[in-house]
């Protein structure tokens, strides 16, 4: 049987000279054993050969960016190696990322393409790839970002069906399964048959960074973390230089309440980033910079290290100009104000929120803004300031309407989960008791029903968890610890709901789980001390 896997370890050094593309000068210097190896045979001379499983391998990465650039190099290495083009395509659309590509990403894929037509497919397995890639960037803009994903998926499962020894193949329709399941789908049946696929190519390619990067994404659920922390442990020493790769484990790390190292994680994919922004001249704070100081603070908050996480905020505060800006970044900007509000329970700290930065295009991530009046508008009501909370819920009523008309459904439920939320504390505040208990735990069935999106760390404060406080407020506290102890199973050894549980185990009577919690409680806020 031909085989169409030649096993290329990632060597060398980038090709001296560095090419200049789109604008910005491609003059990081990589160690290439230190981004994983990628077995991907294609039709182009050797040197571009070794050149496009440089790009391959941060692609698989998603290190987006540098992808692009070795695969433009690729096509001048070898203008023939149309695989190059399939590349460039490939860099351009991330298929796990909540924004669809813009029209000048679009653009430039599309081009990366139409330059194929002038070229020969020297087999019909590139043909199929290239095929298959079209798929994401065909012409007819009425199918949508998910449409588009769903056909390139489908494209993937016939070229793994007809070339079964391609485990690129293999690892590539893993992705695409990962990136169109369903938030709602608590089966988990796509990311389970990914993780089988990937299984399997992880037994012969045990330093591939694709396969370990999306066994950490498939298993990125409450209900399937465990199963992704091999990975986790692995994925950094398989592409240690790649400040996504450094980032990725503490997905795996917050879903079990690993905060020491989600914090590691977090602050080397920091430094990652300081050393490449300074090799390559970069002026503007990438977005992914962002993206690990929201991870980062939130896990500093679940240790009780609030001066690390102020620097943190104040570091954001002092950043100038993020680029792109799109949702990682809109996220960041809102969501790590509200976390260091929200999580140290400062609620007039948190009612004094403001949309920030002012010139930043919130119209368009309407989602990111939904963060901000939800944290005012719960701090507003638990500080007495009815008038603040109800602007903040009129405001999300907008937003969620918004993006409900344009079909956002994720992301409308989303802003509807914040809206319950603040809507019942409202009644709370107001004296209507029953109606804020049905509220809040409308709110918590609801973000049940779901999943967070790749760009959060995780719930400003989970609404089972707001939902014990509720009831301990409200003197009920064995129905308080039952809402506690079901959120700490989703979401584990979160300071706040230990803390919570503790005080509503005590009130209800529960010595032992009482003293159990605050040991766990006195445990989170030291383990800080041993790092």
């Amino acid at each position: 049987m031909k085989t169409y896997i030649a096993t290329i370890t990632i060597l060398g050094i980038l090709l001296a000279g560095s090419l200049q593309a789109d604008g910005n000068h491609h003059t990081g210097a990589f160690d290439q054993e230190k981004l994983g190896e990628v077995n991907f045979l294609v039709s182009c001379a050797p040197m571009a050969q070794a050149q496009f499983n440089q790009a391959v391998a941060m692609l698989h990465s998603f290190w987006y960016e540098e992808a692009e650039k070795t695969f433009r190099q690729v096509t001048v290495i070898d203008p023939n190696c149309v695989m190059g083009n399939w590349g460039i395509a490939m860099s351009l659309y991330h298929q796990l990322w909540a924004t669809p590509p813009n029209a000048l990403e679009l653009q430039k894929g599309r081009e990366a393409l139409q330059q194929v037509s002038k070229r020969v497919i020297k087999t019909e397995r590139e043909k199929a790839y290239l095929e298959a890639v079209g798929f994401l960037y065909q012409f007819n803009e009425k199918a949508d970002y998910s449409a588009r994903k769903l056909a390139y998926q489908s494209a993937m499962e016939r070229i793994m069906m007809q070339y079964p020894d391609d485990r690129e193949a293999a690892v590539f329709y893993a992705l695409a399964l990962i990136s169109t399941a369903s938030p709602s789908d608590k089966t988990f049946s796509n990311q389970k048959k990914a993780m089988g696929l990937l299984q399997k190519v992880l037994e012969h390619e045990p330093d591939h960074p694709g396969v370990t990067h999306y066994i950490i994404h498939s298993s990125d659920y409450p209900e399937l973390a465990e199963l992704g922390l091999k990975a986790a442990r692995a994925y950094t020493r398989i592409a240690p230089v790649v400040p996504h790769a450094l980032h990725m484990p503490s997905h795996i790390f917050i879903r079990l309440g690993h905060w020491q190292d989600a914090i590691q994680s977090n602050l080397a994919a920091y430094d990652a980033v300081k050393v490449h922004a300074r090799e390559n001249a970069l002026t503007e704070t990438w977005d992914q910079q962002l993206h690990y100081m929201d991870y980062a603070i939130y896990a500093y908050l679940q240790t009780g290290e609030t001066e690390k996480a102020s620097e943190i905020l104040r570091e954001l505060q002092s950043i100038k100009k993020v680029q792109p800006e799109n949702v990682t970044t809109a996220y960041a900007y809102a969501a790590i104000p509200a976390r260091y509000a929200i999580e140290r329970g400062k609620w007039h700290e948190a009612a004094d929120l403001n949309v920030n930065p002012g010139d930043f295009p919130w119209q368009q991530f309407g989602w990111c803004e939904a963060i901000t009046h939800f944290a005012r508008g719960l701090g507003a009501a638990r500080a007495g300031q009815m008038a603040v909370a109800q602007n903040s819920l009129q405001r999300l009523e907008t937003l969620r309407n918004a993006d409900r008309a344009a079909n956002k459904d994720y992301t409308a439920d989303q802003i509807e989960i914040q809206r319950l939320a603040v809507a019942a504390w409202v009644a709370h505040g107001k004296g209507n008791t029953a109606n804020a208990v049905n509220l809040m735990r409308t709110s918590a069935e609801l973000e049940d029903s779901t999943e967070k999106d790749n760009v959060t760390p995780g719930a400003i404060i989970p609404a089972r968890e707001l939902l014990g406080e509720l009831l301990l407020e409200l003197k009920r506290p064995s129905e308080a610890l039952k809402e506690l102890e079901a959120s700490l199973k989703r979401t584990p050894n979160r300071h706040n709901a230990i803390f919570r549980a503790a005080q509503a185990a005590r009130l209800a009577g529960d010595q032992l789980k009482a003293d159990h919690y605050e040991q766990q409680h006195q445990q989170l806020m030291t383990s800080n001390q041993l790092r």
